[in-house]
């Protein structure tokens, strides 16, 4: 994994003898904070539907890899609760006006990503207020603090994840824990990227161009963020200095939420 500068994260042990569990690892965001927490001396679980990329994620972290549904009632027994860093990264997206908007898919992006990281962390915190330390980052969205039209369940999902993530930092930090949510815009991913060639196929416009008038529109900077950016903020929220730092929501939006 390299960042946007083609270098390898910096190997470092400031996180030395910790553990973190990262769901949604096997590609995009999550492969970027695993492989940060990894190189910052983390052992790391990853977890993803997805088998065979989770496989070869974490052989290429040298981490342990959880293939699990994580909707499904069974998937918690497989995952490790002795966790001091929790990531909860997965999720979907489905785009609908809300008089259309299945039912079921609506109820199924509630329980990935709202109800997924309250049992999460639920099954990690008594580790964490055990050991007397403990971060859980709650990897949200602009759309945690912005709404845009046809993404209700999306935009619901990530309000609600905003104050789940507030509340654990309520009752965690006199246990050493802290907890927040990185609130990144448009993040290049495979699914992205995915969208990005498909309007511009179906609107007979390039790809950069797509980029500029439908995801950038709203931001300052004009270029989407790279994984790796996510990940850098996810891993100072980890390190040294960051023990006050709880309870709140790091937008990295181009000064999208300046609006």
């Amino acid at each position: 994994m390299t960042t946007d500068s083609g270098a390898e994260p910096a190997r470092t042990a400031e996180l030395s003898g910790t553990t973190a569990l990262v769901t949604g690892a096997a590609s995009g965001i999550g492969y970027a904070c695993a492989a940060r927490l990894a190189a910052a001396g983390c052992s790391v679980h990853l977890a993803d539907l997805d088998r065979p990329a989770v496989l070869r994620a974490a052989s290429e972290l040298d981490g342990h890899p959880h293939a699990v549904d994580l909707t499904e009632e069974t998937a918690l027994g497989q995952l490790p609760a002795e966790v001091d860093i929790l990531v909860n990264n997965a999720g979907i997206q489905h785009v609908a006006p809300i008089h259309e908007f299945p039912t079921e898919v609506f109820t199924r992006i509630q329980h990935l990503m709202v109800t997924v990281p309250f049992l999460l962390i639920r099954h990690c915190l008594p580790h964490m207020y055990a050991r007397g330390w403990g971060r859980v980052l709650n990897i949200s969205s602009v759309h945690g603090l912005r709404a845009s039209p046809n993404k209700s369940a999306y935009v619901a999902a990530k309000h609600a994840l905003e104050g789940l993530s507030k509340v654990t930092a309520l009752e965690g930090a006199r246990y050493g824990v802290t907890s927040n949510c990185v609130d990144p815009g448009y993040v290049r991913t495979p699914l992205l990227e995915g969208q990005l060639a498909a309007q511009a196929e179906t609107n007979g416009i390039t790809e950069d161009e797509v980029a500029d008038r439908v995801f950038l529109q709203h931001s300052a900077i004009k270029r989407l963020i790279e994984p790796e950016e996510v990940a850098a903020v996810v891993g100072w929220l980890c390190g040294p200095g960051s023990d006050h730092l709880t309870g709140t929501s790091v937008p990295i939006d181009g000064a999208w939420t300046a609006h």
